[in-house]
């Protein structure tokens, strides 16, 4: 979940196709650093805008419209080794069978992206009355820590703060705003309640036609998604916005990264929505390792 200059998860500057922000980015970004040295320093001195070709720059374009992007927890969880207080796979408060937020991302209309946009530092205090609803809508789905745009490692919202947030501009001007609207926007477009009343349900067994649920979100929502998958578990599934907030479709995304969408992203024709059981108290008591039963023992109660 990453993006900037520096260290793998942010990514400074414009990027192909936003489908690399999320757990493939990290290997992604790995390459990166190994290959542009020079840039990454230099993404360091100045973390202000973001070019084609991965150089920052004085003077970025505006971003053309916004990317909502959702995540399955019951794909992501399937991923979950261990426990940690900070995984939300393993909270009882984090509903693991609705869509939670992965952030709000200013995209260009090219299928690039720009990002980390100035030097301002994710700040707790400013979100503060937030917390309560970002933890329970907006959790992190694992125990790593979140690179940040400044060569440090920090919260899931400090990334998606400083990475995204900081390129909403003119539109979102602050970090409350950010995330405030962002959590408005999850509630506005319900999308977990939109296919639940479409028949679409989280289950193991229950597969559905990827066009007939693309089809349901666009009738309730006036835009097509972009879905994600894993196989042929929904991963993600992105709602294209106008600056205004209103639907579009998400018709030509990540143009330039088709070969590789179509190998590693693109969904079937028929798609899952998993469902994810949280450790149990017999895990806790399989668990060898002190810290991670430990950590379980605080998340159970």
């Amino acid at each position: 979940m990453s993006r900037c200059g520096g260290p793998p998860h942010n990514r400074e500057r414009v990027f192909k196709g936003e489908a690399m922000d999320g757990w493939r980015g990290e290997e992604a970004m790995k390459s990166v650093e190994v290959a542009f040295p020079a840039v990454l320093l230099l993404s360091l001195l100045s973390p202000s805008l973001c070019s084609g070709d991965g150089v920052a720059v004085d003077g970025a374009r505006e971003f053309d419209y916004f990317l909502l992007s959702l995540q399955w927890p019951g794909t992501f969880c399937r991923r979950t080794r261990h426990c940690c207080p900070s995984n939300g796979c393993c909270k009882r408060s984090v509903d693991l069978e609705e869509f939670t937020i992965h952030g709000l991302w200013p995209n260009y209309n090219d299928g690039t992206w720009p990002a980390c946009c100035n030097n301002v530092f994710y700040d707790p205090k400013k979100i503060s009355p937030l917390i309560g609803k970002l933890s329970k809508y907006w959790p992190t789905l694992s125990c790593s820590p979140s690179s940040t745009c400044h060569g440090g490692k920090g919260l899931f919202w400090a990334h998606e703060w400083e990475k995204h947030g900081t390129c909403s501009s003119p539109v979102l001007q602050d970090e409350y705003s950010y995330f405030s609207t962002t959590l408005d926007l999850y509630f506005k477009y319900n999308i977990t309640k939109v296919l639940t009343s479409a028949g679409f349900s989280s289950s193991n067994d229950d597969k559905y036609k990827l066009a007939e649920v693309s089809t349901a979100i666009k009738n309730a929502t006036g835009g097509t998604p972009w879905l994600v998958c894993s196989h042929d578990f929904v991963q993600e599934l992105r709602l294209c916005l106008h600056k205004d907030f209103s639907p579009r479709d998400c018709g030509v995304l990540a143009s330039n990264e088709q070969g590789e969408l179509n190998s590693k992203d693109s969904c079937p024709m028929y798609v899952r929505l998993p469902k994810f059981t949280r450790p149990t108290e017999s895990k806790l008591k399989q668990s060898t390792e002190g810290e991670d039963r430990q950590a379980l023992e605080v998340l159970l109660l």
